[in-house]
């Protein structure tokens, strides 16, 4: 990882990355917030939540452990950044499951991956392209991702695509495809390379059912009100 961070291919991904993640968490509030995984790349530095963690398997980490099972208590985390952990692991769906667990009811979730229908992910099948570090993971589609945040009662609210260039290794055609982002945005927004999407938890809110204490104040009111002798003049006849 810490070679293909440091190639062309890494810096031109993560970039793009580093931008959307932070647009989107440099407005959210709260007490905690949490980044698995990739402790090389801070995406929480323009976050204003006070306390700020990475954690993860390896690395350079605040809370080394196992993302399987993190060590943290349900419903404390406000906000968690998950930066293509979920591509590199051989359990996803328990990671995702552990991050539902800890977050708090309408907290924030931020995924990034690599997108499989882009040429980044036709790059695996083609000649050579199992020795790419990338070929390593496991490419999770969009569609598909949504589906599992479904499950766990997440709510999808955005999404972007980017890195439409195609997977070149020299600096320099990539920087010659930059034309393309502007391209593909417009075009075809679904085969950019990389995605970032957010999402919130949704808890459905229980409804007490009480007893009907102003329906008995009201029969009993009524039952206690004067009759004029008017009154009872007409129900006597």
């Amino acid at each position: 990882m810490d070679e293909w961070l440091d190639s062309p291919q890494g810096r031109y991904i993560m970039t793009w990355e580093h931008a959307r993640v932070t647009a989107l968490v440099s407005d959210l509030f709260g007490y905690n917030a949490l980044q698995l995984g990739l402790p090389q790349i801070r995406l929480l530095e323009q976050n204003r939540i006070p306390l700020r963690q990475i954690a993860g398997d390896t690395g350079p980490v605040d809370v080394l452990c196992d993302m399987h099972e993190l060590p943290f208590s349900a419903n404390s985390i406000d906000l968690v950044v998950l930066p293509h952990v979920l591509e590199f692991h051989d359990d996803p769906h328990q990671i995702l499951r552990e991050v539902e667990r800890i977050l708090i009811p309408d907290g924030q979730l931020i995924v990034t991956g690599f997108n499989p229908l882009s040429l980044w992910g036709l790059r695996r099948k083609l000649p050579g392209g199992k020795e790419d570090f990338l070929a390593q993971g496991n490419f999770i589609s969009v569609l598909r991702m949504r589906d599992w945040l479904h499950l766990l009662s997440f709510e999808v609210d955005r999404g972007n695509f980017g890195c439409y260039a195609p997977p070149f290794r020299h600096e320099h055609w990539l920087k010659r495809c930059h034309f393309m982002e502007a391209a593909g945005d417009r075009w075809w927004s679904f085969a950019g390379g990389a995605y970032v999407l957010r999402a919130v938890k949704r808890v459905r809110g229980m409804r007490l059912v009480l007893p009907g204490w102003n329906t008995r104040k009201k029969a009993s009111h009524k039952a206690l009100t004067t009759v004029t002798h008017k009154e009872l003049d007409q129900r006597e006849l």
